[in-house]
């Protein structure tokens, strides 16, 4: 797996045995708290090699701060936030680069492994597979809201933080279980964007029902007092590139949830639509928090029905 697709890591085979996961991801403060950041940046980048079927191995720091105006006090409860979260999925915290920037960026390249013949993409979703979610939507907006002063961060912390820092890794478990035939995790584009980049990759309809999307306390309520995202006018964009069916009537907040760009968000997964609800039942079984089945993909043209 190269440039090729879309999808979230780079696989190089090995041997008939093994096949290297590569990936390289980094993001400026989500949040003020260092810890979180540390946390949040470590799980949103180790989430692409779950998300390939993968189990990491190694990671590297990236970081870029501002050491000049920032005290290295902040550096450091940063890379106590990764270290931890590294140490949580199983990998080893092998080093990393710093540089000097005027923004504190931080994140992970991370190595795993996966079978050759187990690897999971975002192109493999078949006809008649149902389409499940294990994390909500929102996040995006909410930042910007306790940034804007319109969400106090107590409110953040007591739920949307925790989710977010969360790994992947015991939902992509159970789902490997099951008829596996696709997966991406959801972040930047939204949950339009990546649904989109599915629907190309198998060269079918994805079907969404937007009443059964789970969405963080308090995400519609930002965008209804007129908070937004740099990202939602992109994504908005690129999807509107290619044909989007919206067969209900969504206020002009509720339409700006599915544009809402997520940082380590959950795993969508398709999988054979008989296994569905045994799917949710067993991630709920195995401590996901959110496991909802969203929509469906059914044989038509490339496209997305929002119903």
């Amino acid at each position: 797996m190269g440039i090729e697709t879309a999808d979230d890591a780079a696989v190089y085979r090995l041997t008939d045995e093994i096949a290297m996961i590569n990936t390289v991801d980094f993001i400026t403060p989500p949040v003020d708290d260092p810890y979180w950041f540390g946390q949040i940046s470590a799980a949103n980048s180790i989430s692409d090699v779950y998300s390939m079927g993968g189990r990491p191995l190694t990671a590297l720091n990236v970081v870029m701060f501002p050491s000049k105006h920032l005290d290295m006090g902040f550096l450091k409860d940063i890379l106590r936030g990764g270290h931890d979260k590294v140490v949580e999925a199983g990998a080893c915290m092998v080093g990393g680069h710093t540089v000097d920037d005027e923004e504190p960026k931080y994140g992970l390249c991370v190595n795993g492994v996966v079978h050759p013949d187990r690897i999971i993409t975002n192109a493999g979703a078949q006809a008649g597979d149902a389409l499940i979610l294990t994390k909500p939507l929102g996040s995006g907006v909410l930042f910007n809201g306790v940034r804007s002063g319109k969400l106090p961060f107590k409110e953040l912390e007591r739920e949307t933080l925790p989710s977010l820092a969360s790994l992947n890794a015991k939902a992509m478990e159970v789902a490997l279980q099951y008829d596996l035939h696709a997966c991406t995790d959801v972040t930047g584009f939204g949950i339009l964007g990546h649904l989109l980049e599915m629907a190309h990759g198998c060269n079918a309809k994805v079907v969404l029902e937007y009443k059964k999307l789970p969405f963080y306390a308090d995400a519609l309520a930002m965008y209804k007092k007129g908070e937004t995202t740099g990202s939602n006018k992109p994504n908005r964009a690129m999807v509107a590139k290619h044909h989007l069916d919206l067969q209900l009537s969504l206020s002009t907040a509720e339409e700006e949830l599915l544009y809402d760009p997520q940082t380590s968000g959950g795993l969508l997964l398709s999988v054979h639509g008989s296994q569905a609800d045994e799917l949710v039942a067993a991630l709920t079984a195995a401590g996901v928090q959110t496991a909802v089945k969203v929509g469906e993909i059914i044989e038509a043209p490339v496209g997305i029905v929002v119903v």
